[in-house]
């Protein structure tokens, strides 16, 4: 069939007219990680939408977390995860590089950044609560402020999903900064329910205190404050991990996150695998874009097509001219 489709072209060519554009180098859907949180759900509705405007490929979003489908990723079940933290990789992605099934392409973003937070409101202003309160040592002081309703005597700190790589960190930084008996350690079972817990905090200017990661559509819509720590240090960082009980942390590592793809995408697709390699945002515009999709109920399918349409000159530098001439009038 290929060699069909060549030759017509070949045939037109020597006739001096335009050759057909080519369908999707892929024969089949391109099958992209279909990430829940709302970073990774926008980028991934972005790429999607230049891959079928564009590429003319079929795109298939395959659910999941985080850990299962960089495992899928290594076995060909997933082309594409849009997100891959390389400061604080999850074990899957180490294993499956290092046995070389999956490689990096672009940088979704150079800048991420995590730490625990607190409403600006709670540390500023007239009515601050907690004046006093600029890092996590200050934590233990302003205990009764962050009160469990489920936990008398306990102040309640909001992790990040149970199963999480931040989850465990979080848990561990917990006990190292002496933080463990004075603070219930509470884990939601989506990334949904524990931003539904904070916001309604924050809606309330209520005192809450939580762990969260830049971009996210929380960081653009609240002013929030990052919690001064001990400054990242990658001995320390080691211990932490590989520790059940350590005596020290560190803050976390600025990420670059970037695309993570298995190894063949970039052999059966070299054209689409180009444009992955030269995508690329920043955390503060992501931020914003998630924020303004919250503000109007906005999917991430939707706001794609915002960004689209009010970023070109953001994302036609990823493609050729035609293909990005493709997706403008696709819009």
């Amino acid at each position: 069939m290929m060699k069909a489709v060549l030759r017509g072209a070949a045939l037109l060519f020597g006739l001096g007219l335009t050759a057909p554009v080519l369908a999707c180098e892929l024969d089949r859907p391109l099958k992209m990680a279909g990430l829940d949180y709302d970073s990774a759900a926008f980028h991934t509705a972005v790429a999607s939408a230049i891959a079928e405007k564009g590429f003319g490929c079929k795109v298939e979003r395959v659910p999941g977390v985080i850990a299962p489908l960089v495992n899928g990723l290594g076995r060909g079940d997933v082309d594409i995860v849009m997100e891959i933290w390389l400061a604080n990789p999850v074990e899957a992605w180490v294993k499956e590089a290092a046995a070389g099934k999956v490689e990096p392409l672009g940088t979704t973003f150079p800048d991420a950044n995590e730490g625990w937070f607190v409403p600006r409101y709670l540390v500023s202003g007239p009515d601050a609560k907690a004046p006093e309160l600029k890092s996590v040592q200050d934590l233990k002081r302003y205990k009764d402020l962050f009160a469990d309703p489920d936990e008398p005597g306990k102040a309640r700190f909001y992790n990040c999903v149970a199963g999480w790589v931040c989850e465990g960190i979080n848990s561990k930084k917990l006990i190292a900064y002496g933080l463990a008996g004075d603070f219930s350690n509470l884990r939601g079972g989506s990334g949904e329910a524990i931003v539904a817990a904070v916001e309604s905090a924050l809606k309330r200017k209520r005192p809450v205190v939580f762990y969260y990661w830049g971009p996210s559509w929380l960081l653009g819509a609240y002013d929030l404050v990052k919690l001064d720590e001990p400054a990242f240090d990658q001995a320390i960082w080691n211990e932490l991990k590989a520790s059940d009980a350590p005596k020290r942390a560190s803050a976390y590592p600025v990420s670059r996150v970037v695309i993570g793809a298995n190894i063949e995408l970039a052999k059966k697709a070299p054209q689409l695998a180009g444009f992955f390699k030269k995508y690329t945002t920043t955390s503060e515009l992501t931020s914003r874009m998630l924020a303004e999709a919250r503000e109007k109920g906005q999917s991430p399918e939707q706001q794609a097509l915002v960004f689209l349409k009010t970023k070109a000159d953001v994302w036609k530098a990823w493609l050729p001219a035609d293909i990005a001439s493709k997706v403008a009038s696709g819009l």
